[in-house]
Protein backbone atom coordinates (compact mmCIF):
# COMPACT_ATOMS: atom_id res chain seq x y z
CA UNK A 1 0.00 0.00 0.00
CA UNK A 2 1.47 3.54 -0.75
CA UNK A 3 1.89 6.34 1.53
CA UNK A 4 -1.06 8.41 0.48
CA UNK A 5 -3.59 5.42 0.40
CA UNK A 6 -2.12 4.04 3.55
CA UNK A 7 -3.29 7.88 5.01
CA UNK A 8 -6.09 8.16 3.47
CA UNK A 9 -7.03 4.76 4.84
CA UNK A 10 -6.02 6.25 8.44
CA UNK A 11 -8.36 8.79 7.77
CA UNK A 12 -11.25 6.87 7.00
CA UNK A 13 -11.13 5.47 9.95
CA UNK A 14 -11.61 8.90 11.73
CA UNK A 15 -15.06 10.17 13.08
CA UNK A 16 -15.21 13.18 12.85
CA UNK A 17 -13.37 17.02 12.74
CA UNK A 18 -13.00 19.70 15.45
CA UNK A 19 -11.31 22.83 14.78
CA UNK A 20 -9.12 23.92 17.59
CA UNK A 21 -7.20 27.76 16.97
CA UNK A 22 -7.70 27.74 13.34
CA UNK A 23 -6.25 23.83 13.07
CA UNK A 24 -8.84 21.17 12.30
CA UNK A 25 -8.37 17.98 13.70
CA UNK A 26 -9.36 14.39 12.97
CA UNK A 27 -10.62 12.42 16.27
CA UNK A 28 -11.01 8.72 16.57
CA UNK A 29 -13.15 6.67 17.14
CA UNK A 30 -14.09 5.19 20.85
CA UNK A 31 -13.31 1.56 21.38
CA UNK A 32 -16.28 -0.76 21.85
CA UNK A 33 -15.01 -3.80 23.61
CA UNK A 34 -17.08 -7.00 25.44
CA UNK A 35 -15.81 -6.66 29.13
CA UNK A 36 -17.45 -7.25 32.20
CA UNK A 37 -16.22 -6.36 35.53
CA UNK A 38 -16.70 -9.85 37.43
CA UNK A 39 -15.39 -9.59 41.07
CA UNK A 40 -13.01 -7.39 43.68
CA UNK A 41 -15.94 -4.87 43.52
CA UNK A 42 -13.46 -3.11 46.00
CA UNK A 43 -10.72 -2.47 43.43
CA UNK A 44 -13.92 -1.40 40.80
CA UNK A 45 -14.57 0.96 43.98
CA UNK A 46 -11.42 2.29 44.29
CA UNK A 47 -11.06 3.34 40.64
CA UNK A 48 -14.26 4.80 40.64
CA UNK A 49 -13.47 7.17 43.56
CA UNK A 50 -10.39 8.06 41.79
CA UNK A 51 -12.36 9.78 39.32
CA UNK A 52 -14.79 11.67 41.47
CA UNK A 53 -15.00 15.22 41.43
CA UNK A 54 -16.66 16.75 44.94
CA UNK A 55 -16.51 20.10 44.92
CA UNK A 56 -15.90 23.20 41.98
CA UNK A 57 -12.29 23.25 42.80
CA UNK A 58 -11.81 19.80 43.21
CA UNK A 59 -10.00 17.78 40.47
CA UNK A 60 -9.84 13.68 39.22
CA UNK A 61 -7.20 12.02 40.16
CA UNK A 62 -4.68 9.93 37.54
CA UNK A 63 -5.07 6.05 38.77
CA UNK A 64 -2.31 4.08 38.14
CA UNK A 65 -3.32 -0.19 37.76
CA UNK A 66 -0.57 -2.52 38.71
CA UNK A 67 -0.17 -5.93 38.74
CA UNK A 68 0.59 -8.82 36.68
CA UNK A 69 0.04 -9.20 33.17
CA UNK A 70 -3.10 -10.85 32.52
CA UNK A 71 -5.25 -10.15 36.13
CA UNK A 72 -7.40 -7.90 34.16
CA UNK A 73 -6.49 -4.55 34.29
CA UNK A 74 -7.30 -3.50 31.00
CA UNK A 75 -10.96 -4.86 31.86
CA UNK A 76 -11.47 -3.23 35.45
CA UNK A 77 -10.84 0.09 34.20
CA UNK A 78 -13.13 -0.41 30.64
CA UNK A 79 -15.79 -1.32 32.98
CA UNK A 80 -15.76 1.30 35.21
CA UNK A 81 -15.89 3.65 32.62
CA UNK A 82 -18.71 2.04 31.34
CA UNK A 83 -19.97 2.45 34.89
CA UNK A 84 -19.83 6.11 34.59
CA UNK A 85 -21.83 5.98 30.71
CA UNK A 86 -18.32 7.36 29.12
CA UNK A 87 -16.96 6.48 26.22
CA UNK A 88 -13.56 4.85 26.17
CA UNK A 89 -10.34 5.29 24.29
CA UNK A 90 -7.31 2.74 24.72
CA UNK A 91 -3.70 3.45 23.43
CA UNK A 92 -1.28 0.59 23.56
CA UNK A 93 1.96 1.73 24.77
CA UNK A 94 5.22 0.56 23.85
CA UNK A 95 9.00 1.39 23.80
CA UNK A 96 8.82 2.76 20.53
CA UNK A 97 6.17 5.42 21.65
CA UNK A 98 6.90 9.04 20.43
CA UNK A 99 5.19 12.05 21.93
CA UNK A 100 3.62 12.84 18.73
CA UNK A 101 2.05 9.46 19.07
CA UNK A 102 0.66 10.22 22.41
CA UNK A 103 -0.63 13.63 20.95
CA UNK A 104 -1.23 14.45 17.53
CA UNK A 105 0.40 13.03 14.50
CA UNK A 106 0.88 14.76 10.98
CA UNK A 107 -0.28 13.27 7.76
CA UNK A 108 -0.16 13.41 4.10
CA UNK A 109 -3.93 13.43 2.28
CA UNK A 110 -4.44 13.06 -1.11
CA UNK A 111 -4.24 16.49 -2.37
CA UNK A 112 -0.85 16.61 -0.59
CA UNK A 113 -1.88 18.87 2.36
CA UNK A 114 -0.73 18.13 5.98
CA UNK A 115 -3.96 16.90 8.27
CA UNK A 116 -3.72 16.23 11.77
CA UNK A 117 -4.85 13.24 13.11
CA UNK A 118 -5.43 12.68 17.20
CA UNK A 119 -4.82 9.86 19.31
CA UNK A 120 -6.74 8.00 21.33
CA UNK A 121 -5.76 10.27 24.63
CA UNK A 122 -6.60 13.93 22.62
CA UNK A 123 -9.51 12.22 21.15
CA UNK A 124 -10.67 11.29 24.91
CA UNK A 125 -9.45 14.66 26.27
CA UNK A 126 -11.69 16.95 23.49
CA UNK A 127 -14.69 14.46 23.52
CA UNK A 128 -14.65 13.96 27.63
CA UNK A 129 -14.21 10.28 27.71
CA UNK A 130 -11.78 8.04 29.33
CA UNK A 131 -8.23 7.21 28.10
CA UNK A 132 -6.81 3.95 29.08
CA UNK A 133 -3.05 4.34 28.36
CA UNK A 134 -2.36 0.24 28.26
CA UNK A 135 0.92 -0.79 29.99
CA UNK A 136 2.11 2.39 30.01
CA UNK A 137 5.54 1.70 31.76
CA UNK A 138 6.82 0.22 28.94
CA UNK A 139 7.00 3.91 27.68
CA UNK A 140 10.29 6.21 27.64
CA UNK A 141 10.87 9.15 29.72
CA UNK A 142 10.64 11.20 26.83
CA UNK A 143 6.98 9.96 25.97
CA UNK A 144 6.32 10.77 29.66
CA UNK A 145 7.15 14.17 29.58
CA UNK A 146 4.54 15.45 26.62
CA UNK A 147 2.13 14.58 29.52
CA UNK A 148 3.22 16.05 32.52
CA UNK A 149 0.96 19.30 31.99
CA UNK A 150 -2.23 16.79 31.23
CA UNK A 151 -1.33 15.39 34.73
CA UNK A 152 -1.47 17.83 36.69
CA UNK A 153 -3.66 21.09 37.96
CA UNK A 154 -2.78 22.62 34.00
CA UNK A 155 -4.65 19.61 32.23
CA UNK A 156 -3.44 20.58 29.03
CA UNK A 157 -1.34 19.00 26.66
CA UNK A 158 1.18 21.05 24.01
CA UNK A 159 1.30 19.58 20.53
CA UNK A 160 4.97 20.55 19.09
CA UNK A 161 3.58 19.40 15.48
CA UNK A 162 0.15 21.00 15.48
CA UNK A 163 1.35 24.09 16.83
CA UNK A 164 -1.35 23.63 19.52
CA UNK A 165 -2.13 23.82 23.44
CA UNK A 166 -5.59 21.83 24.47
CA UNK A 167 -7.20 21.77 27.40
CA UNK A 168 -8.67 18.87 28.70
CA UNK A 169 -12.58 18.55 28.54
CA UNK A 170 -13.90 18.82 32.60
CA UNK A 171 -15.54 15.40 32.02
CA UNK A 172 -11.99 13.90 30.82
CA UNK A 173 -10.86 10.76 32.98
CA UNK A 174 -7.77 9.00 32.54
CA UNK A 175 -5.79 5.62 34.07
CA UNK A 176 -2.86 4.11 33.28
CA UNK A 177 -1.93 0.39 33.36
CA UNK A 178 0.96 -1.29 34.46
CA UNK A 179 1.97 -4.52 34.27
CA UNK A 180 4.55 -5.82 37.71
CA UNK A 181 7.34 -7.49 35.74
CA UNK A 182 10.88 -6.85 34.43
CA UNK A 183 10.16 -5.57 31.24
CA UNK A 184 9.70 -2.30 31.83
CA UNK A 185 11.23 1.32 32.04
CA UNK A 186 11.44 2.93 35.43
CA UNK A 187 8.89 5.36 35.59
CA UNK A 188 10.27 8.99 36.42
CA UNK A 189 9.57 10.58 40.02
CA UNK A 190 7.86 13.65 38.70
CA UNK A 191 5.46 11.61 36.32
CA UNK A 192 4.96 8.69 39.24
CA UNK A 193 3.70 11.62 41.80
CA UNK A 194 1.03 12.68 39.05
CA UNK A 195 -0.31 9.49 38.99
CA UNK A 196 -1.56 8.66 42.19
CA UNK A 197 -3.77 6.46 43.65
CA UNK A 198 -1.91 3.03 43.04
CA UNK A 199 -4.29 0.42 42.83
CA UNK A 200 -3.36 -3.18 42.74
CA UNK A 201 -4.77 -6.23 41.35
CA UNK A 202 -3.89 -9.56 42.62
CA UNK A 203 -4.79 -13.09 41.32
CA UNK A 204 -8.91 -13.95 41.81
CA UNK A 205 -9.93 -16.14 44.48
CA UNK A 206 -10.99 -19.60 42.91
CA UNK A 207 -15.06 -18.87 43.08
CA UNK A 208 -14.37 -15.74 40.84
CA UNK A 209 -11.76 -17.36 38.77
CA UNK A 210 -14.94 -19.95 37.86
CA UNK A 211 -17.50 -16.93 37.24
CA UNK A 212 -14.71 -15.03 34.67
CA UNK A 213 -13.96 -18.31 33.04
CA UNK A 214 -17.67 -18.99 32.82
CA UNK A 215 -18.64 -15.61 31.80
CA UNK A 216 -15.84 -15.74 28.96
CA UNK A 217 -16.32 -19.57 28.04
CA UNK A 218 -19.85 -20.31 28.67
CA UNK A 219 -20.19 -23.09 25.99
CA UNK A 220 -17.48 -24.46 28.40
CA UNK A 221 -17.64 -28.30 29.80
CA UNK A 222 -17.77 -27.88 33.99
CA UNK A 223 -15.36 -30.49 34.15
CA UNK A 224 -12.53 -28.54 32.18
CA UNK A 225 -14.11 -25.39 33.74
CA UNK A 226 -12.70 -26.84 37.32
CA UNK A 227 -9.57 -28.81 36.45
CA UNK A 228 -8.50 -25.47 35.12
CA UNK A 229 -9.61 -23.13 38.28
CA UNK A 230 -7.91 -25.76 40.62
CA UNK A 231 -4.38 -25.26 37.90
CA UNK A 232 -4.56 -21.83 38.59
CA UNK A 233 -5.27 -21.65 41.91
CA UNK A 234 -2.12 -24.24 42.85
CA UNK A 235 0.03 -22.02 40.43
CA UNK A 236 -1.21 -18.73 42.86
CA UNK A 237 -0.16 -20.81 45.74
CA UNK A 238 3.23 -21.17 44.21
CA UNK A 239 3.63 -17.76 43.23
CA UNK A 240 3.42 -18.59 39.72
CA UNK A 241 2.58 -15.73 37.12
CA UNK A 242 -0.08 -17.79 35.29
CA UNK A 243 -3.04 -15.93 35.20
CA UNK A 244 -6.88 -15.93 34.12
CA UNK A 245 -5.81 -15.14 30.66
CA UNK A 246 -3.93 -18.06 30.71
CA UNK A 247 -6.62 -20.09 32.20
CA UNK A 248 -8.94 -18.86 29.30
CA UNK A 249 -6.78 -19.58 26.73
CA UNK A 250 -6.23 -22.99 28.28
CA UNK A 251 -9.67 -23.96 28.91
CA UNK A 252 -10.65 -22.66 25.17
CA UNK A 253 -7.90 -24.73 23.59
CA UNK A 254 -8.82 -28.00 25.16
CA UNK A 255 -12.57 -27.11 24.51
CA UNK A 256 -11.48 -27.16 20.82
CA UNK A 257 -9.43 -29.74 21.34
CA UNK A 258 -12.27 -31.90 22.75
CA UNK A 259 -14.29 -30.83 19.61
CA UNK A 260 -11.94 -31.53 17.07
CA UNK A 261 -12.05 -35.39 18.34
CA UNK A 262 -16.11 -35.82 17.32
CA UNK A 263 -16.62 -38.34 20.22
CA UNK A 264 -13.04 -40.29 20.23
CA UNK A 265 -12.24 -38.05 23.43
CA UNK A 266 -9.98 -40.54 25.27
CA UNK A 267 -8.74 -39.35 28.70
CA UNK A 268 -9.81 -35.55 29.31
CA UNK A 269 -7.28 -35.22 32.15
CA UNK A 270 -4.52 -35.93 29.35
CA UNK A 271 -5.98 -33.45 27.00
CA UNK A 272 -6.47 -30.60 29.49
CA UNK A 273 -3.01 -31.55 30.56
CA UNK A 274 -1.47 -31.20 26.99
CA UNK A 275 -3.55 -27.93 26.58
CA UNK A 276 -1.79 -26.68 29.64
CA UNK A 277 1.85 -27.18 28.44
CA UNK A 278 1.19 -25.77 24.81
CA UNK A 279 0.29 -22.81 26.30
CA UNK A 280 2.37 -22.03 28.71
CA UNK A 281 5.45 -24.69 28.55
CA UNK A 282 6.75 -27.58 29.74
CA UNK A 283 7.44 -26.13 33.14
CA UNK A 284 3.70 -26.17 34.01
CA UNK A 285 3.09 -29.83 33.41
CA UNK A 286 4.11 -30.79 36.88
CA UNK A 287 1.89 -28.32 38.36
Amino acid sequence: MSDNKANEKLLAEHEGKVNIQGVEIALGFPDEMDFNWIGQSDVLEQLLAAWLVIDPKDIPLNPRLVGKPGVGKTTLAYSAAKKLEKQVYIFQCTMDTRPEDLLITPVIDKSGGIRYVASALVSAMIRGGVCILDEANRMSEKSWASLAPLLDTRHYIESIVAGLKIHAHPEFRICVTMNDDSSTFEIPEYIHSRLQPQIYLDFPEAEEERRILRENLPFLDAYILDYVVNFLQKAHNRNENYSIRDGINIARYAAKRLKSLKGNQGNVDAIVQQAIVMILGDEAYIM
